[in-house]
C-alpha cells in the first residue's frame, strides 16, 4: 500500500516537471513569435529611417560643400572654413537622427530625445573633456585672427612657423624643421608672441667702450655706422644711448628696425655687430674686457730674479762640495 502512495507521488512530481518545462518553452517560443510578428510591423518604419539617414548623408554632404565654396570665395581662412563646414555637417546629422529616431519610434516624442541627449551630451562632455575644449579654443582661434598661416610664434618654449590651424592642433614648424603639434588650448589660454605680426621689427644690443674714451664721438661712430648698414629701417630711425657704468666699460643700447622673421634677425645682428667692430678698431677705440686686479699678502718673487741673485753671490759664499 505504502509502495503504490510513493509511486503516484512520484508521477505526480514528473507530470508536474513536464508541465513546467513546457510551459518555459511555450513562454519562450511565444515571446520569439511576438519578437518575429513587432520587426515585421517595424519593417517599414526601419526602411524609412534607414532611407532618412542616407538623406541626411547627402544632405549634410552637399551643406558642407555649399558653405566651403560659399566661404573660399569670400576669402575666409582656410581653417575657419573648414570649422564652419564641420560644424554644418554636425547640425545636419544631428537633425537627421531626431527625425529617423522619430520614424522607428513613433511613441517617443522629439521632446524625449532631445533630453536624452542633452544628458548623454553631459556625461560625453566630462569624458571628454580636453577633446571639447581644445575643439572650442580652436574655433575661437580662427575666430579672432590672432595669428595666420605662415606667422612665427612662440608661447610656452615653442617657436615656429605656423603651417596649420586644425580643429584640435596648431601645426607649428619650428627653425630646425621639426614639427610641433601643439593643442589650441594651450595657445588659446597663454600668452602667444606673434613675432610677425608686422613687417618690421626692433633688435637691440649692448656695445661697450673703455672709460678713457669720449662718449659723445663713441655714440656718434656706432649710430653712422648702424645707419649705414644695408637692411636697417632708416625711416625709424636708430637709437644709441649710454646704458649703464659696467664694471670694465661704458654700455650703450644699441636698438635698430629691420625684418620680423628669424633670417632676418640673425642677418641684421651679425651686420650690426660686425660693423660696430669694424667702425670702433678703425677710430683706436678700445672694446675693452673684464679686467682682474689679483693682490697678494707678501711679495711674489719671479723665477728670473731668483737666479739673477744666485749669479751674483762670489763664490766664497757658495757651499764647498765634498769629497
Amino acid at each position: 500500500m505504502q509502495d503504490q502512495e510513493n509511486t503516484a507521488e512520484n508521477e505526480a512530481a514528473e507530470t508536474e516537471m513536464v508541465d513546467t518545462e513546457v510551459d518555459v518553452t511555450a513562454s519562450l517560443v511565444d515571446q520569439l513569435v511576438n519578437y518575429a510578428e513587432g520587426f515585421i510591423r517595424a519593417l517599414p518604419n526601419i526602411g524609412l529611417a534607414i532611407v532618412a539617414l542616407l538623406l541626411t548623408w547627402f544632405a549634410a554632404k552637399f551643406a558642407a560643400t555649399l558653405i566651403r565654396r560659399a566661404l573660399q570665395g569670400a576669402k575666409v581662412r582656410r581653417a575657419l572654413v573648414d570649422l564652419l563646414s564641420t560644424l554644418t555637417a554636425i547640425g545636419v546629422w544631428v537633425l537627421g537622427v531626431l527625425i529617423a529616431a522619430t520614424i522607428l519610434f513613433p511613441s517617443v516624442e522629439p521632446a524625449s530625445i532631445l533630453a536624452a541627449l542633452g544628458v548623454g551630451g553631459i556625461a560625453i562632455g566630462f569624458a571628454f573633456k580636453d577633446i571639447f575644449e581644445n575643439f572650442m579654443a580652436g574655433a575661437m582661434i580662427m575666430l579672432r585672427k590672432p595669428m595666420r598661416i605662415g606667422d612665427f610664434i612662440e608661447c610656452e618654449s615653442v617657436e615656429g612657423k605656423v603651417e596649420e590651424i586644425t580643429i584640435r592642433d596648431t601645426y607649428v614648424r619650428q627653425t630646425d624643421d621639426q614639427l610641433v603639434l601643439v593643442p589650441n588650448a594651450m595657445l588659446f589660454k597663454n600668452p602667444v608672441y606673434v613675432r610677425t605680426d608686422k613687417e618690421r621689427r626692433r633688435f637691440e644690443i649692448i656695445a661697450g667702450v673703455g672709460y678713457g674714451e669720449d662718449v659723445d664721438k663713441c655714440r656718434d661712430i656706432i649710430q653712422k655706422t648702424v645707419e649705414s648698414i644695408e637692411g636697417i629701417d632708416r625711416d625709424r630711425g636708430v637709437d644709441v644711448f649710454a646704458r649703464e657704468f659696467n664694471s670694465s666699460s661704458i654700455d650703450f643700447t644699441v636698438r635698430w628696425w629691420t625684418g620680423s622673421k628669424p633670417r632676418d634677425m640673425h642677418e641684421s645682428r651679425d651686420k650690426v655687430i660686425a660693423g660696430i667692430k669694424r667702425a670702433l678698431d678703425d677710430a683706436g677705440i678700445e672694446i675693452p674686457f673684464p679686467y682682474r686686479t689679483l693682490t697678494f699678502p707678501e711679495t711674489l718673487r719671479l723665477s728670473g730674479e731668483d737666479k739673477e741673485e744666485n749669479s751674483e753671490k762670489p763664490d766664497s759664499a757658495k757651499t764647498p762640495e765634498t769629497a
